[in-house]
């Protein structure tokens, strides 16, 4: 065969080489996305903002402790009762997203604005209404509510009131009542995604389950559950590991605080990989862990494509024909 011939039969082939070299494409990092505060502020950060007439401190915790002590300035919105989301007492699931037009009216009483830069402020020491981690992650869940319906920049205060008071800083007794104002807002329709919107994914997108290691193996059934273990394929990615513990010495507790910035982007990246596009859903028990994770995700590290499912395990299991995984990893 001449040399001629040779090149005309194989151009083809050399051609559709170029194209596959042109379509493949290198996985593109997560990068925090660009907003006007970041998404963990300092207490020293925001003592010295705390000034900015754009800024609403939200204080998540309840009534008696923003009564007994609070950041001055900041305004009281539990979570409680039904405030950031739905708790349905004896009916479940547990957590479902407010109503729009409640949530709205909610934002808007609060003196919230598309254009505030909002600090959540979180209950993170021990109580008789529960561990600190519920009330970061209630916090996280409000922050979550918070952008679903539209509010761009929201930040949480890292180590909530305990850290600011244990340092010393200006508190006050005096109540905020704050100007309403009339909130329009366009929600985020594709962040919460359904039970069967989930069951279609297995197999094909990343689920990740943000409850502890013990819940996900099947060791322990979460009391909220039918069943003990995790969706098929889900990987573990539980919303403790982001979190750290600092001695109060002078109140004999401890307060929570997040892990530096570096720390939770390596932790995620190791269990998640670095495709920042690629679908991601979290779920935990009910909604609460998956709500801090889902924070950390997309605000800190900058995943683009993230899903809540706050159905979550509760829903999951309540049905028979749900498959369940135990005793192995995904």
């Amino acid at each position: 065969m001449n040399e001629k011939l040779l090149l005309v039969r194989l151009a083809p082939l050399l051609a559709l080489s170029l194209v596959a070299i042109g379509c493949s494409t290198t996985p593109t990092p997560p990068s925090p996305p660009a907003r006007a505060i970041d998404a963990i502020v300092s207490t020293q950060w925001l003592e010295d903002n705390i000034d900015d007439a754009n800024l609403v401190l939200l204080d998540v915790r309840d009534a008696d402790r923003y009564t007994a002590g609070h950041i001055p300035g900041s305004i009281n919105v539990p979570s409680f009762p039904n405030w950031w989301v739905n708790f349905m007492g004896e009916e479940w699931p547990w957590m479902e997203l407010p109503e729009k037009e409640a949530l709205f009216a909610t934002i808007g009483n609060a003196g919230i604005t598309g254009g505030s830069k909002v600090v959540v402020i979180a209950r993170t020491v021990d109580s008789p209404s529960g561990p600190a981690r519920f009330g970061v992650t209630l916090a996280a869940r409000a922050a979550v509510t918070l952008i679903y319906a539209g509010i761009e920049n929201v930040a949480m205060l890292d180590g909530g009131y305990a850290k600011w008071a244990a340092e010393g800083r200006a508190t006050s007794t005096e109540p905020v009542t704050p100007t309403a104002e009339t909130y329009t807002g366009i929600v985020d329709a594709t962040a919460f995604v359904t039970k069967d919107y989930v069951e279609d994914k297995v197999g094909k997108s990343t689920l990740v389950d943000t409850r502890e290691a013990d819940s996900y193996f099947g060791l322990e059934q979460d009391p909220s559950s039918e069943r003990a273990g995790h969706i098929p394929t889900a990987k573990v990615l539980p919303a403790p590991w982001f979190w750290s513990h600092t001695a109060d010495e002078a109140a004999a507790s401890t307060y929570m605080t997040w892990k530096n910035t570096s720390a939770i982007r390596e932790i995620a990246l190791t269990v998640l990989g670095e495709d920042g596009d690629e679908e991601i859903i979290v779920y935990c028990g009910v909604g609460g862990y998956a709500s801090p994770v889902y924070y950390l995700l997309t605000e800190v590290i900058g995943y683009t494509n993230v899903k809540f499912y706050d159905g979550s395990m509760q829903e999951w299991t309540a049905d028979p024909e749900a498959p369940v995984t135990k005793y192995k990893y995904q």
